[in-house]
C-alpha cells in the first residue's frame, strides 16, 4: 500500500495463495478496505531484461486482475527486489525465521516504491536552467 499522497510504500500481510477464487476474494477485500485505486504487479524478468515463462504468467495474472477488479494494473520490473529485501533485513534484529517471512512483504514494498518514484519522476516538469526560470 502507499500513503494517501502516493509517496511512500508500506507492507501489508502476505497473501498465502490457495486457489484463484480464494486469492481474488482476498484481494477484493483488501481493495475495499484500503480503497485501492491502482495495482502494481511485479514482473519477473531475467537478468538480461528478457521475459520468460514466469513473466508470461504474471502478465496473464495482471490481465485477470484488471478484468475482474476493473482497476488499472501496472507491471513493474521486480529483478533483485528479493535480494535487496534480504540484504536490508539482515541488518535488522529479526530471527532468520521472521526474516524469511518478511522478505516477500519487503520485496513488494520495494516494487511499489520503485514504481511510484518512476511515476513521480516522469510526471515532474523538466528542470529548467536559471536563465530559463527568469523568462
Amino acid at each position: 500500500m502507499s500513503d494517501p499522497l502516493g509517496i511512500t510504500a508500506q507492507g501489508l500481510e502476505t497473501l498465502e495463495r490457495k486457489n484463484k477464487r480464494h486469492d481474488f476474494e482476498h484481494l477484493e477485500r483488501v481493495i475495499r478496505r484500503y480503497e485501492v485505486k491502482e495495482i502494481v504487479v511485479g514482473l519477473p524478468l531475467r537478468m538480461s531484461g528478457a521475459e520468460g515463462t514466469q513473466s508470461e504468467k504474471m502478465r496473464a495474472f495482471a490481465e485477470d486482475l484488471q478484468r475482474r477488479l476493473g482497476l488499472p494494473v501496472h507491471l513493474w520490473d521486480e529483478r533483485l527486489t528479493s535480494a535487496e529485501a534480504n540484504r536490508f533485513l539482515r541488518q535488522t534484529d529479526l530471527s532468520i525465521e521472521k526474516r524469511g517471512k518478511a522478505v516477500d512483504r519487503m520485496a513488494a514494498v520495494l516494487i511499489l516504491q520503485g514504481w511510484m518514484e518512476s511515476r513521480s519522476a516522469s510526471s515532474s516538469p523538466e528542470p529548467r536552467s536559471q536563465s530559463e526560470s527568469w523568462r
